[in-house]
């Protein structure tokens, strides 16, 4: 890390204060090339800020890369409530908030821990949903997250070992859109390291210290678990499987881009209806079985319905497969949460499922 503490080298913030804080060049670059990459140059960006070391930086780096854009700067914090000592980091990121002169918007969620998905999926689904609603109402079209490639690496794995398909294995996108707002993840190629040097050349500098989530460390929950338990074996093993691992997900975005263009020009040959609802099952049946497998989740994503099992999947198959393209299809239905499919007069349908 090149600490610059020079006041050519310091940013403005918002209200205009002068922060001398230190810079990682490594990581301001690829700030930088992050946003510069943005197909549109917005005039305002938000920055996730949790209060641990990856946000903070994020932070810090935001406050001098974004206004040398000609882009505003605004911090927004989630607090959970999951912890004892979430209070104590909401002001801590106040804290760096006006040490940064930057304007911090706030947000408390409730995290519904018996909606079926788990403590740390509804955590994050609460999270995200805050982050859309506070990065909205302060007028930022675009997120920074801190994700770097050992959170990338650990997301590979996770998937991999859930049995996701080729797109999640794809992991974490440099920038991905999610309830109407653009996710961008500058730091995916870099190592943590790199971020843990920085925050600790700031600690030096003003005395500010990133907060310490214990769960990030409790391999009760499985990101943690892959943490602490998998991830030291791998390092002593290969030194260098981050790395690796990460260089796999980018291979499998690729991959994945090139199968969703094949689904696309597939179902264009489908004979859909104007608003996808529905499409030739004559048309269907001539293409390959990996291709029809493949087109009817395009089919299924596009309608908004969940995906369904593997096993669901290959019954689902057997049925299209057997009908007959003109007839004996009537008695096809098959409920798929909370949609429907159905098939009649050669065409294969996809409805919400009404209520009872």
């Amino acid at each position: 890390m090149n600490a610059r503490p020079t006041p050519e080298d310091s940013s403005r913030g918002a209200a205009g204060a002068v922060h001398p804080l230190p810079l990682s060049d490594d990581l301001a670059a690829a700030l930088r090339r992050a946003l510069l990459a943005l197909p549109e140059r917005p005039a305002r960006v938000a920055v996730a800020l949790s209060g641990g070391a990856d946000s903070a930086m994020l932070a810090v780096h935001a406050a001098a890369v974004a206004p040398q854009l000609g882009m505003d700067v605004i911090l927004i914090h989630v607090h959970h409530g999951l912890q004892a000592d979430a209070d104590a980091w909401e002001r801590q990121t106040r804290a760096l908030a006006d040490l940064l002169a930057l304007p911090l918007a706030q947000a408390r969620v409730e995290v519904d821990a018996a909606a079926g998905k788990g403590i740390e999926a509804a955590a994050r689904d609460a999270r995200y949903a805050a982050l859309a609603r506070l990065a909205r109402e302060a007028g930022a079209a675009h997120v920074l997250l801190a994700h770097h490639r050992n959170d990338q690496a650990e997301t590979v794995l996770l998937r991999l070992l859930r049995g996701t398909g080729l797109e999640g294995m794809a992991a974490m996108a440099p920038v991905a859109r999610r309830d109407g707002v653009a996710y961008v993840r500058p730091w995916l190629e870099l190592d943590r390291d790199l971020i843990l040097r920085a925050a600790q050349a700031v600690e030096r500098a003003c005395g500010w210290r990133p907060v310490q989530d214990p769960t990030n460390a409790d391999p009760r929950y499985t990101r943690a678990a892959v943490r602490e338990l998998l991830a030291p074996v791998l390092d002593a093993r290969w030194p260098g499987w981050r790395a690796i691992v990460a260089r796999h997900a980018r291979h499998m975005a690729q991959a994945a881009e090139i199968l969703d263009e094949v689904a696309q020009a597939d179902f264009a040959s489908l004979e859909p209806d104007p608003d996808g609802a529905s499409f030739s099952l004559r048309a269907w049946r001539e293409l390959s079985h990996a291709r029809q497998a493949h087109v009817l989740r395009h089919w299924l994503q596009r309608n908004g319905a969940r995906m369904p099992t593997e096993a669901r999947m290959q019954d689902l198959l057997r049925q299209l497969r057997g009908l007959h393209s003109l007839g004996h299809d009537r008695q096809l239905r098959v409920e798929q949460a909370g949609h429907v499919i159905r098939c009649h007069r050669g065409r294969v349908w996809v409805e919400p499922r009404e209520n009872p």
